[in-house]
């Protein structure tokens, strides 16, 4: 069995997508392993100290548990989670 692997739709759910992430924020809040990060992009920005555009980036899918909460939470259905072999599950079961 693979990885984890999560996906998001940044034309749903980033800088120039439906929903900014900034003010959504529920990904965020309902996963428990802290799979998500949310961050400025890598674009120039004309104030560094102030970045007008963010994304959010599953940086840790290996702690995902694949409870589909992210993927229930999102409003704009932004979020795909194709169940593998996480961390979790193998300290669970190894």
């Amino acid at each position: 069995m693979g990885k984890t692997k999560i996906k998001i739709d940044y034309k749903k759910c980033g800088p120039d997508g439906k929903m900014d992430p900034r003010e959504c924020r529920k990904c965020l809040n309902v996963c428990d392993p802290a799979v998500f990060l949310m961050h400025p992009t890598l674009e120039e920005h004309p104030d560094p100290y102030n970045p007008e555009k963010w994304v959010v980036t599953p940086v840790w899918p290996d702690v995902c548990t694949s409870c589909g909460k992210c993927v229930s939470s999102c409003p704009v259905e932004a979020i795909k989670v194709s169940p593998g072999e996480s961390l979790y599950k193998m300290r669970m079961h190894g």
